[in-house]
């Protein structure tokens, strides 16, 4: 008699192999030490659509620049948009931001991600330690009131964020028009408010792609200054293809209103 475990009869044909729904990808961490020497350890989430599970050059390069120039975000009301992990906005915290919101879309696992990382940073801080950052889900050319009720009341008669921090998101290039009208609605409308925007060029064939986003950003009134060049020491992803020197290039912009 055959065997009873093989006998197509006994089979149950509508079990799943264990393995025909593999898990999704776990969650992991990186760290970042400031210049100070503080180590942060950064959350990121599993594999996402949405590339919120990598820590990107520009990233950690835009945090070492505000570090390197703390009067751009002292006393000030940081935006961040497309956070991922949210590192520059932990870091402006750390500077001495006014408030900050950083924002990524709104994926649940994105949003509780970029909490679990503010919760992280101040459990490192003291006890009472005044909270000055909130994680919200946004959708870039969405309204935008909901991001300014969050800034705290003061007597400026002029709404908006000080600050906007924007890294690594040129590479979305059906989103640059909506990324410029968000810029508008949330920038404060101040000569001295500016919206820093550092990115690398990761598929470099597409490099004037990326730089178009600049000129849409001129159409609508801003100024753009180039404020950095820095090579990384390798690039993120080594088996892709392309010049490998602008693959680990961070290019860092100030966009400021035209007034």
């Amino acid at each position: 008699m055959a065997d009873q475990d093989s006998d197509p009869e006994t089979l149950d044909l509508f079990t799943e192999p264990a393995d025909y729904c593999p898990p999704p990808p776990k969650a992991t961490a990186q760290t970042h030490t400031l210049l100070s020497g503080r180590t942060l350890t950064i959350h990121l989430v599993g594999h996402n659509p949405l590339w919120g599970h990598h820590l990107w050059n520009a990233g950690r390069l835009i945090s070492t620049y505000l570090e390197s120039h703390p009067t751009l975000i002292i006393s000030k009301t940081v935006l961040e948009l497309g956070a991922g992990a949210g590192l520059p906005s932990l870091v402006s915290t750390e500077i001495g931001a006014r408030f900050v919101v950083v924002t990524d879309y709104p994926d649940p696992d994105l949003v509780k991600n970029l909490w679990t990382n503010v919760e992280e940073y101040y459990g490192g801080k003291g006890k009472g330690e005044e909270r000055r950052i909130v994680a919200e889900g946004y959708c870039w050319g969405n309204d935008a009131v909901p991001l300014l009720a969050h800034l705290p009341s003061s007597e400026s008669k002029t709404p908006g964020f000080e600050v906007l921090i924007l890294a690594d998101l040129l590479f979305n290039h059906s989103e640059h028009r909506k990324l410029v009208a968000t810029i508008e609605a949330t920038l404060q409308k101040t000569e001295e408010a500016k919206a820093l925007v550092f990115f690398t060029p990761y598929r470099p064939w597409l490099y004037e792609k990326d730089m178009a986003f600049f000129d849409l950003a001129r159409q609508r009134g801003f100024v753009v200054e180039k404020v950095l060049e820095e090579k990384m020491e390798k690039v993120m992803f080594e088996s892709d293809p392309g010049d490998e020197e602008l693959r680990r290039t961070v290019f860092g912009f100030v966009i400021r209103w035209k007034l």
